[in-house]
């Protein structure tokens, strides 16, 4: 997963360093379907399958938003490579905001 990736939706992810244990680290940057000018670059940890084991593998990294507001969002799909070698992340993603009240739980998480 090295290098700079780009969603549909033009949110920006760069894999920095990839460990020997398959755990690389970085930043993410929301693009503009955020909807948040307060949303800034931060940082991303994760970790990927072997590719030893499985040349397609599967990731997963958790970004820890710099913003005002105490938000996480977990990441979890798939890098798909095809017969000319271009690779392809298929991911879901899941964003938890901070809550006062358990009663306002149901609201938090996106």
């Amino acid at each position: 997963l090295s290098g700079s990736w780009q969603s549909d939706t033009g949110s920006r992810m760069v894999v920095f360093t990839s460990e020997k244990d398959n755990r690389f680290s970085g930043f993410y940057l929301p693009g503009p379907a955020a909807g948040s000018s307060e949303l800034l670059t931060s940082p991303l940890e994760g970790s990927q399958q072997d590719t030893g084991l499985a040349p397609q593998p599967t990731f997963s990294f958790t970004v820890n938003w710099h913003s005002g507001a105490a938000r996480t969002t977990v990441f979890l799909g798939q890098c798909y490579v095809d017969t000319n070698g271009e690779e392809t992340l298929h991911a879901l993603w899941l964003l938890r905001e901070a809550n006062d009240s358990p009663a306002e739980d149901w609201k938090a998480t996106r």
